[in-house]
């Protein structure tokens, strides 16, 4: 089992960075009272399913002093029973914290009628110390926007390659306009038309005879590979950019041969270095 405790002072993101590892599968429960966290992994152990393969924890000021205290024995005795529990710690300087909840205009959580904003900042570091001083990942967000946290979470998370975002190959006929949400869109009315071969009119790209006669085509080679070329250097740019899915439309006149088959190559290319990668054809009725 792994498990990423998140925690950090108030302001500086931890939000943001339970989202992200949500969005990379990870089972996420926010300020859980420390003492509830044993019983919960030891729930989870007894009882393996897939979502609790994966779980991110948010700790903060919010829980009791005394249980802040007994973080360093709850943590070890976590390992001690085979966990892989790393911790994130999310700081920032007092200055920018204090920026951020004056534009927000949220209430600091121990910020009440005996402290000021400036104190309660000053209180949370020193309650929070023994959850900073076993930090495996430590994060000064004091100069990142929520985009450039999220890369630095994704960058530093060992899973993330595999589930960070699912990609599209969607085949489509240009006679039926223009596939919605595309995020990039190929023309592959350049090669050779099965459709004008009586024998393969009625088939459709995933045949074996249609397979047969566009791979006898040279441009068809050529033009997968330059596609394939082009999304290999491109996409991971993409996917570096916090996106959780990505579509790749494949178009041809009707959308039955050159695209159906396209689409299907270019996924088993891609499969190998982007893991998730699901194609749908969208005129054919299967």
């Amino acid at each position: 089992m792994r498990l990423v405790i998140v925690s950090g002072l108030s302001g500086t993101g931890k939000t943001v960075a339970l989202k992200q590892y949500e969005d990379l599968g990870y089972y996420c429960i926010d300020n859980i009272p420390l003492d509830l966290l044993p019983p919960l992994i030891a729930h989870a152990i007894a009882h393996p399913e897939p979502r609790y393969a994966q779980f991110a924890i948010g700790v903060d000021a919010r829980g009791s002093r005394a249980e802040i205290k007994r973080f360093p024995e709850v943590l070890n005795a976590l390992r001690a029973q085979g966990v892989d529990a790393r911790v994130l710690f999310l700081t920032a300087d007092d200055a920018v914290i204090l920026r951020r909840y004056h534009e927000t205009r949220r209430r600091h959580p121990l910020a009440g009628a005996e402290l000021t904003l400036d104190e309660a900042i000053g209180l949370e570091r020193k309650l929070l110390a023994p959850i900073a001083a076993l930090a495996d990942f430590a994060l000064d967000t004091s100069a990142m926007n929520l985009h450039e946290l999220r890369q630095a979470i994704h960058r530093h998370e060992p899973a993330a390659g595999a589930a960070g975002a699912a990609l599209l190959l969607l085949s489509f006929g240009y006679k039926n306009g223009l596939p919605d949400g595309a995020d990039f869109v190929f023309d592959v009315r350049c090669l050779p038309n099965p459709h004008w071969v009586p024998e393969l009119r009625e088939l459709d790209g995933r045949s074996a005879a249609v397979k047969q006669y566009l791979e006898r085509q040279a441009e068809t080679e050529k033009l997968i590979a330059d596609i394939g070329d082009f999304l290999e250097r491109w996409l991971p740019a993409f996917l570096a950019a916090d996106r959780s899915y990505l579509t790749v439309g494949i178009g041809c006149t009707g959308g039955q041969h050159r695209s159906v088959y396209v689409a299907e190559v270019l996924a088993q290319r891609l499969r190998a270095p982007f893991g998730t990668v699901m194609v749908k054809h969208r005129e054919l009725a299967t």
